[in-house]
């Protein structure tokens, strides 16, 4: 039986991400993540870099959470995943920062790295659908996916969209760039979970996503053997239920490995292109060339918050 978020006691041992650290946040420990027992927000905005279906023309409510469980380290947002960037704010805040960001015309609220704040969320949507004005729009879900299926279970009624990484096929890979060697089976595992939640990928008349999943593929240069692989297991998985979004905006950061300090050159990415036609893959993104740039790091300079 689940236990429901909202019952989880603040001297219980974390369980919400594959890590199972275990850590007594609510008392102040500090689990694998970073986070402790304060709700950290690095910035709150209407984005406009996501897919077209998740930006629109008004742009996405974006909410970007400080820490993160998975270690990447070619993360093009460090300052976020290691909590560097963020101020605490209370469930109430939270809740207003979803309220404000409807006001401002977002086409939905986009939690970006929430797992690990999951029961802060899930309170503050609760309050804000309780609201005067209260929260009418989608909620996408912005994930690494590395999840338990038991955690997005309980986010069933609260996500309407997911917008999930698949980073890696190989446990080798992910265990040498993500200190995860268990993500390719966790990611699978919890991709037929939401395709299970949410169905078949589908846009409405005005060509937004109102509910669905959206798979992302950041291309690593050097690693078109690793993209191929991904795409085949995810297809093979779930096929054309969900939409393919084929990323070539890798950014070599100071702290990425020798083999990572360079940019996916246009041929590496036109043949992962490629790759995902042949399989079949109909619902699809791709990205201009000349994307790799800091511009793709928005500042985390708590605006918004």
């Amino acid at each position: 039986m689940l236990m429901p978020l909202k019952h989880i006691t603040k001297d219980a041992a974390c369980m919400l991400c594959p890590r199972l650290c275990q850590a007594k946040r609510g008392l102040g420990e500090q689990g694998i993540c970073g986070a402790d027992d304060t709700l950290r927000v690095a910035r709150a905005m209407l984005h406009f870099w996501e897919e077209p279906p998740i930006s629109g023309t008004r742009g996405s409510g974006t909410v970007f959470f400080s820490n993160c469980s998975l270690k990447c380290s070619y993360c093009q947002n460090v300052a976020l995943s290691q909590g560097k960037a963020g101020k605490t704010v209370s469930i109430e805040r939270l809740t207003e920062i979803f309220l404000e960001l409807q006001s401002q015309g977002a086409h939905n609220i986009n939690l970006v790295t929430p797992t690990h704040y999951a029961r802060e969320i899930v309170a503050a949507l609760d309050q804000a659908k309780r609201a005067s004005s209260p929260l009418k729009i989608p909620v996408v879900y912005n994930t690494s996916g590395y999840e338990l299926p038991r955690t997005l279970q309980n986010l069933e009624s609260y996500v309407d969209i997911y917008l999930t990484d698949f980073k890696y096929a190989s446990p080798e890979i992910a265990a040498a760039y993500s200190d995860a060697p268990d993500y390719p089976e966790v990611a699978l595992e919890a991709l037929k979970e939401m395709v299970r939640q949410k169905g078949e990928y589908r846009l409405g008349k005005d060509g937004l996503l109102q509910e669905g999943v959206i798979v992302r593929h950041l291309v690593l240069p050097g690693h078109v053997a690793e993209s191929k692989l991904v795409l085949g297991r995810v297809f093979d998985a779930v096929g054309n239920q969900v939409c393919y979004s084929l990323m070539n905006q890798y950014t070599p950061m100071p702290s990425s490995p020798p083999e990572l300090q360079k940019k996916l050159s246009e041929q590496e990415y036109a043949e992962v292109i490629d790759f995902a036609l042949d399989l079949g893959i109909t619902n699809s993104f791709m990205q201009e060339g000349g994307s790799a740039a800091e511009s793709f790091i928005p500042p985390f300079d708590l605006s918004g918050v």
